[in-house]
């Protein structure tokens, strides 16, 4: 059965994913309520993204939607277990992408959903060779006037 993910959204009571398709041989919109087992406010929000994600009865349902969309919606269920509501975990999620943060304080989990936000980045921006403005070796002039930064390894040798 060929479907195509219109919307996906949780719901609380109980933990549950809930996709809206349409199936393409019928072209009717469909409901799919998907429990998320065994989830508490302590889970791994990625791993339980995952395991959803590689179900056998939910899976097929699931090859539309980003695993990134996943764990976002599993965090906003692990905050509600913890006493947030929907607005402070969403402020929460948009707060933790500040890009003066410190990588280093981060818990494994956090700093591997950041790494995987960064590669999807990463991913975007990169230009490949079969893009039509891809250039093999760019050369870029400075203008004469621009700031120049000095280091010490810049220094000529001459001077030691």
């Amino acid at each position: 059965m060929a479907i195509i993910a219109k919307r996906c959204g949780i719901k609380f009571d109980p933990p549950s994913v809930i996709l809206i398709y349409e199936d393409e041989h019928t072209s009717k919109l469909r409901k799919r309520v998907m429990p998320v087992r065994s989830f508490s406010q302590f889970s791994d929000c990625s791993r339980a993204a995952e395991r959803l994600k590689l179900h056998p009865r939910h899976g097929h349902y699931l090859d539309l939607v980003s695993v990134e969309q996943l764990v976002r919606l599993h965090m906003v269920l692990r905050d509600h277990l913890r006493g947030l509501s929907v607005e402070e975990s969403l402020r929460e999620q948009r707060r933790s992408h500040t890009h003066e943060e410190d990588l280093n304080k981060l818990s494994d989990e956090e700093l591997n959903r950041r790494k995987a936000q960064m590669d999807v980045l990463f991913e975007l921006n990169r230009r490949h060779k079969d893009d039509p403005d891809f250039v093999y070796d760019l050369e870029v002039e400075f203008p004469d006037n621009s700031v120049r930064e000095t280091c010490s390894w810049d220094q000529s040798d001459e001077e030691f």
